[in-house]
């Protein structure tokens, strides 16, 4: 498909009206009970693009009560794997169709770049419900190596009600990361979407039920985290809850456990993703370029951005040349136009974050390279100039917290010792890449770097096959691989005597 074609697509989809939209439950759209709407703000233009309901305790209960009965009449939880095989691959097959109308339908929402909306939103959607379907009918139980006298048999059972409660930057992606494997193990589903970007998950429960997943088994309740998502934190049917987002709401999801029923929670809270460039790196062009595209991505929107440069002193000066050279060709645009590298920030409320870590940044002594301005406020849309800071140090506020937007913090470092100790100053543990050309230091820094995931020579990237998660205050559940599917069984054990 050429560029024009893909952008009449976009443009046909773009031009149609979003009708207001009611909560998912029991296979069937309905409005939340007392009747409330929350606006949907588009971020592309600042207007009103749609209202959602906005549902609370009651039509969680009711959410939850309905895939509890779906559970428990087996009608998806005792199925056959190649049963839930057959009616997930449709579920994928459905995605892909309806891919470009539900790239866009985000897009409008949350306001990320088509160009990478369309692949990693429902295209990778897709793929991972298909991973999942393909992987259930060939996942085993164990024997265990018992005495002649007796039989040890270990089977995996699905939990029952999984909660899911998503973020606004990757909704589908990360949605069906959680999604994908809870449904195959044979469980049902209680999402409650980000408030601020729910449209295209209500899309996806339509077409799962579409596909044959059974009336109960995924539901969809929209609304506030503050009354919908502490409702399922806190209902005592719910199993467990897998969540990403805020450390702030990843501690109250942990009360909530607590303060219930223990539900297990399984959490992934962002990071501050340390990016090290040693003087030695394989081409400097191009780790610039996929420095570049690794923090700014999605206006920095992202869990896994290298948001902290750490580069060696030798080539400190010249790489950061390069860097701002980069990200002065990056055009910041409507997220809809294919010409567009970046789209829009979320909010306005995340926009005015970021304006304030940028006057933050200079009043510690952040020396800025570029950017740190509103763009395109003519348009009433929500877009930011790409932002590089240099010369930050540890106890700077830029070098600690996840500011989630498009601002780079650069450090510099003399030797590997240092590099470690600075790529290890934060309170996460996410994601982190390290270039260079020697195999025993790729290896050091993979040994050496707390994160979840370690990259060589490149930034993101990892596909569906390995997983995701972080280590400490990143949380400690695990997206994606085969892994993932211990998240959402419970282990039983059968003692035979023969």
């Amino acid at each position: 498909m050429s560029n024009a074609q893909f952008q009449q697509q976009i443009n046909s989809y773009r031009a149609q009206v979003v009708a207001p939209q009611g909560l998912f439950i029991g296979g069937r759209v309905s409005p939340a009970m007392s009747g409330a709407m929350l606006e949907s703000i588009s971020p592309v233009d600042g207007g009103v693009l749609t209202t959602i309901a906005d549902g609370g305790a009651v039509d969680i209960d009711r959410a939850v009560t309905s895939a509890r009965q779906a559970f428990e009449r087996g009608v998806w939880s005792r199925t056959a794997p190649a049963h839930r095989k057959k009616v997930l691959l449709r579920f994928a097959d459905l995605i892909e169709q309806h891919a470009m109308e539900l790239a866009v339908l985000g897009v409008r929402d949350n306001g990320t770049e088509i160009n990478m909306a369309y692949k990693a939103e429902p295209l990778s959607a897709a793929a991972t419900i298909r991973y999942y379907a393909e992987a259930i009918d060939k996942v085993y139980g164990e024997i265990a190596p018992t005495a002649p006298q007796a039989l040890g048999l270990v089977l995996r059972e699905p939990l029952g009600v999984i909660g899911v409660i998503v973020p606004w930057n990757f909704p589908l992606m990360i949605g069906a990361w959680k999604i994908g494997p809870a449904l195959a193990t044979g469980n049902s589903v209680v999402l409650k979407p980000p408030e601020i970007a729910s449209l295209s998950l209500l899309r996806f429960a339509q077409l799962a039920n579409e596909a044959g997943v059974p009336d109960g088994a995924f539901n969809v309740v929209t609304g506030r985290g503050a009354t919908a998502g502490e409702a399922l934190g806190l209902h005592m049917d719910v199993d467990a809850i897998a969540f990403t987002g805020s450390g702030v709401v990843g501690r109250r999801l942990l009360e909530y456990a607590g303060r219930s029923n223990l539900k297990r929670i399984y959490l992934e809270l962002g990071g501050k993703s340390p990016n090290v460039v040693f003087a030695d790196a394989p081409d400097l062009k191009e780790a610039a370029k996929v420095s570049v595209n690794g923090i700014f991505r999605n206006s920095g929107q992202v869990c896994v951005a290298g948001s902290r440069l750490i580069v060696q002193s030798s080539i400190y000066d010249r790489f950061l040349d390069e860097l701002v050279a980069v990200t002065g060709r990056l055009k910041v645009g409507d997220p809809l136009d294919v010409a567009s590298d970046i789209g829009a920030v979320s909010s306005d409320q995340q926009l005015r974050k970021n304006l304030e870590y940028v006057a933050r940044a200079e009043e510690e002594g952040g020396h800025r390279l570029c950017g740190g301005e509103r763009l395109h406020a003519e348009t009433g849309g929500y877009y930011m100039a790409p932002t590089i800071f240099a010369d930050i140090l540890p106890d700077m506020t830029l070098a600690r917290e996840e500011v989630f937007g498009p601002i780079l913090a650069v450090m510099r470092f003399d030797t590997a010792e240092e590099a470690v100790r600075l790529a290890n100053a934060t309170s996460y543990g996410l994601a982190a890449a390290a270039w260079t050309s020697n195999l025993s230091m790729a290896h050091r820094m993979i040994r050496e770097i707390k994160a979840g995931v370690v990259h060589v020579n490149t930034y993101g990237g990892a596909d569906i096959t390995v997983p995701l998660g972080g280590f400490k205050q990143s949380g400690f559940g695990r997206d994606k691989s085969l892994h993932a599917l211990d998240e959402y069984t419970d282990l039983k054990t059968a003692w035979i005597a023969l």
